[in-house]
């Protein structure tokens, strides 16, 4: 149901959603201040938002409300400044909208909420606001937890668990030694049979997420990235492709990145 993430861009809650959407590649965008603006600078050209004519931010986060079918907006504690604005533009132009308290709503809480918004409304397009960096350190970290849980519980909802079940990597032996993505990928490969390599290559890019999700415990296990010693995050980290914080989770969507373009590459002109 959920075909787009749009955002603001601003550092926080903004930045978290559009990072969300890039990792389980989902279509992601918004309008953003004229110059790209944010707090600490312009926006990176990696989040793919189109800039306004004009600079202040209110303009643009009218047009993103204007241009989703409905706004979540997470705080903790009472709405004030951009957010209240955000909540008084969408009553306004008659959006739905929904505010999620991280006082009184705990992740898992706050995913099962903004899941049944999305479903009670037919939300396509979500916009995401919440506070920036400066007035909340933390919610950067909290609305990327929100939005992938709630990610995973429409996964389970749908029947990609009990389609992948069979196809998720087991480790076979003693866990070898990995310090870069090649050798994370060729793992990985390595413990699926011809048959689950062609059923991965012929997936569509649409189905990363499933295998995130699918996957992602196998993959931090085999690969060593569930040890806080693991040089592969180090290297990983090198090649990051967003401006904020980089976890083992997201390390895992890399190496299953990486492994689907390998198998794409590979295993499809076998299979013709």
């Amino acid at each position: 149901m959920l075909t787009q993430i749009v955002s603001g861009g601003q550092t926080g809650a903004d930045q978290a959603a559009l990072d969300v959407a890039i990792k389980l590649n989902i279509p992601h965008g918004g309008w953003i201040a004229k110059g790209r603006k944010t707090e600490s600078g312009p926006l990176p050209e990696i989040y793919k938002l189109r800039e306004m004519t004009v600079s202040d931010y209110p303009s643009r986060t009218r047009q993103n409300i204007i241009d989703s079918q409905g706004t979540i907006i997470i705080s903790r504690g009472p709405l004030r400044g951009g957010s209240k604005l955000t909540q008084s533009f969408a009553r306004v132009k008659g959006k739905p909208n929904c505010h999620i308290d991280l006082l009184k709503q705990d992740t898992f809480e706050a995913a099962i909420i903004l899941q049944a918004f999305i479903k009670e409304n037919l939300i396509q397009v979500l916009n995401v606001a919440g506070p920036r960096a400066s007035h909340d350190p933390g919610i950067y970290f909290e609305v990327k937890s929100i939005l992938e849980a709630m990610l995973y519980l429409m996964y389970l909802d749908s029947d990609a668990e009990t389609e992948l079940a069979d196809l998720v990597p087991e480790p076979a032996g003693e866990r070898p030694s990995c310090r870069t993505l090649d050798e994370a990928v060729k793992i990985i490969i390595n413990s699926l049979s011809l048959k689950h390599r062609a059923r991965v290559a012929r997936m569509g890019n649409d189905r990363l997420k499933d295998l995130y999700f699918a996957w992602m415990d196998s993959v931090k296990i085999m690969t060593g990235l569930d040890s806080d010693s693991s040089g592969l995050m180090d290297a990983l980290r090198r090649n990051r492709t967003t401006v904020n914080a980089y976890t083992p989770e997201d390390g895992a969507m890399d190496i299953i990145r990486g492994v689907k373009e390998h198998l794409t590459d590979h295993y499809r002109l076998r299979i013709l």
